[in-house]
């Protein structure tokens, strides 16, 4: 399997906005509330959103790419442009995707080393991430690469207040 990641730019403002909703509404689409979800669709992946943190200098989205398919993209986030601060240094995970057709193909882990390849370039104490209390799949996925949970936080999808497990992984 050759994959290859690509650091995104403003000139990937519209395949990032694209791929983003995509994924996500197939992740979650079917497991929250219709109005909810497109409160949340239409504020968290419209352009101006999209482009003011990809311009944002501590959050760097990467594309990933089978041969020459965008299979899935991640985003990380430094000081502060993290969703959670923390007294140890740290960056943080806040998303990571495979477009559905692409899954079971080990991609999601190769990803995943590739993150924790990144981070551990930085002067970072740990990585971390949310992830929803109720995905399963998600949470099991973490554990077997050492992630352990260790916190909390609400995550808004819409007027839905859900809770996420703040998970992390020791660098």
């Amino acid at each position: 399997m050759n994959l290859s990641f690509k650091e995104c730019t403003i000139v990937d403002l519209d395949p990032l906005i694209e791929i983003s909703r995509n994924t996500f509404i197939a992740s979650f689409e079917k497991v929250n509330n219709p109005n909810d979800f497109k409160t949340y669709i239409s504020s968290a992946f419209n352009k101006e959103k999209v482009k003011s943190e990809l311009l944002n200098p501590h959050s760097t989205f990467y594309f990933v790419y089978l041969d020459d398919k965008l299979v899935g993209y991640f985003k990380l986030n430094e000081k502060d442009a993290q969703n959670e601060q923390f007294e140890e240094a740290s960056i943080e995970l806040e998303r990571i995707y495979v477009k559905e057709v692409f899954q079971g193909r080990q991609i999601g882990k190769k990803m995943l080393f590739k993150v924790i390849e990144i981070s551990k370039t930085k002067e970072v104490i740990f990585l971390w991430l949310g992830v929803w209390e109720h995905n399963d799949a998600a949470i099991r996925f973490y554990e077997r690469y050492n992630f352990k949970k260790f916190s909390t936080h609400p995550y808004y999808l819409g007027s839905d207040k859900q809770t996420d497990w703040i998970l992390k992984l020791n660098l």
